[in-house]
């Protein structure tokens, strides 16, 4: 089988990647989200690292929300684009809250694979496996149908 053949299962490839992430940051998401007040302080006071110390419990509830409702997101394949920034973002100041505290890049390295995952996420698109996909095609005539 030559190489280019392999072409024509990029959005399978697509698929197995936004569901198996998704469904990772959903199971990371959910003791964030429903941890509570207390858990959403807690993360969000990883705001102080660029300046924002104000107000974490709501920066804390939006980062486990991103986490959680945008891991379903990304593996129903829709809003994939909007999802992937708010999770690039959440890594972005994970990396930052890392090198922050010291942990250099031992400690950031997962932040930092997993944002670059969400950073390729928003060029690639959701695939054709996709609610964003059906939702952009459905208007779109049948190749093969006749008129």
């Amino acid at each position: 089988m030559m190489l280019s053949n392999w072409d024509r299962h990029r959005d399978i490839g697509i698929l197995i990647l936004r569901v198996g992430i998704g469904l990772m940051f959903v199971f990371h998401g959910w003791p964030k989200i429903s941890g509570g007040v207390e858990t959403w302080n807690k993360l969000g006071l990883a705001m102080q690292h660029l300046g924002l110390g104000f107000a974490p419990v709501f920066w804390g509830f939006l980062a486990a929300a991103a986490e959680f409702f945008g891991g379903m997101l990304i593996a129903a394949g829709l809003l994939t684009r909007l999802a992937a920034m708010a999770l690039a973002f959440n890594m972005f100041v994970a990396v930052v809250l890392k090198f922050s505290t010291g942990a250099g890049l031992s400690g950031a390295s997962h932040a930092l694979e997993v944002g670059i995952v969400f950073l390729s996420l928003i060029f690639i698109g959701p695939g054709r496996y996709s609610v964003d996909w059906l939702c952009q095609n459905k208007d779109m005539p049948k190749l093969n149908q006749t008129r």
